[in-house]
């Protein structure tokens, strides 16, 4: 599904996470693995998957980052990922891919990303913005120009990615909550769920206090 001229959504299947595709060479994650073949088929039938030279995970956690391996197998793409999160992949510790009855696959990663950084395609320059909380690694991707926030597990259309998983923290989780307030955003393109359109201020200010009234009910694993 197109989401922005140059922007597709994939995946958002069950537990898969929503699969960013832009300008038809960069992922933004990669999903569980666990349908890995019909991602590639898909893509394989629609664009040419030889420029795609990058895949970006927002976070470290299974659901998002778990193909990561079979992405870097299959494209040889660059492996993009905050600089507090890589331990985790290039060792397996802290995806809980136990959450999902499966083993990581270990891999390492070409592009350690830390707060500030840019990522460009052909059309689109996307600023790296470190918001930990439901891991220590875990980034948000700011177009500033089209106010564009590919916000990962950060934040959803309607709550706020867990911190009471192993990788979560509660207070840096508000922390980077109240960094969103500072960013100009109209589109909210989220790691689950459907996109948000407007209102971004507003949404956020909502989950800070529904934040800090303990008002979340999260039965999904994100």
């Amino acid at each position: 599904m197109q989401v922005y001229n140059g922007i597709e959504a994939l995946g958002g299947i069950e537990q898969e996470p929503n699969i960013y595709l832009v300008d038809g060479e960069l992922l933004v994650d990669c999903g569980t693995g666990f349908l890995f073949t019909q991602l590639k088929d898909y893509i394989e039938s629609h664009y040419d998957c030889y420029k795609i030279k990058g895949l970006v995970n927002t976070h470290c956690h299974f659901d998002n980052a778990g193909a990561t391996k079979k992405v870097r197998d299959w494209l040889k793409a660059q492996i993009y990922m905050h600089v507090n999160d890589k331990g985790a992949l290039e060792s397996g510790d802290g995806m809980l891919a136990e959450f999902f009855d499966a083993r990581p696959k270990i891999v390492t990663i070409d592009k350690p990303l830390k707060d500030g950084a840019k990522i460009k395609t052909s059309n689109f320059t996307f600023e790296v913005i470190h918001t930990p909380g439901h891991t220590p690694g875990s980034i948000c991707l700011y177009e500033e120009n089209r106010r564009i926030l590919l916000s990962g597990d950060t934040i959803f259309d309607e709550k706020i990615g867990r911190t009471d998983l192993p990788t979560g923290d509660s207070s840096r989780m508000l922390m980077s909550l109240n960094r969103l307030l500072d960013l100009d955003v109209q589109y909210l393109f989220p790691g689950h769920g459907p996109p948000k359109i407007g209102g971004f201020s507003f949404h956020v200010k909502q989950m800070i206090q529904h934040f800090g009234q303990k008002r979340f009910i999260n039965y999904d694993f994100y």
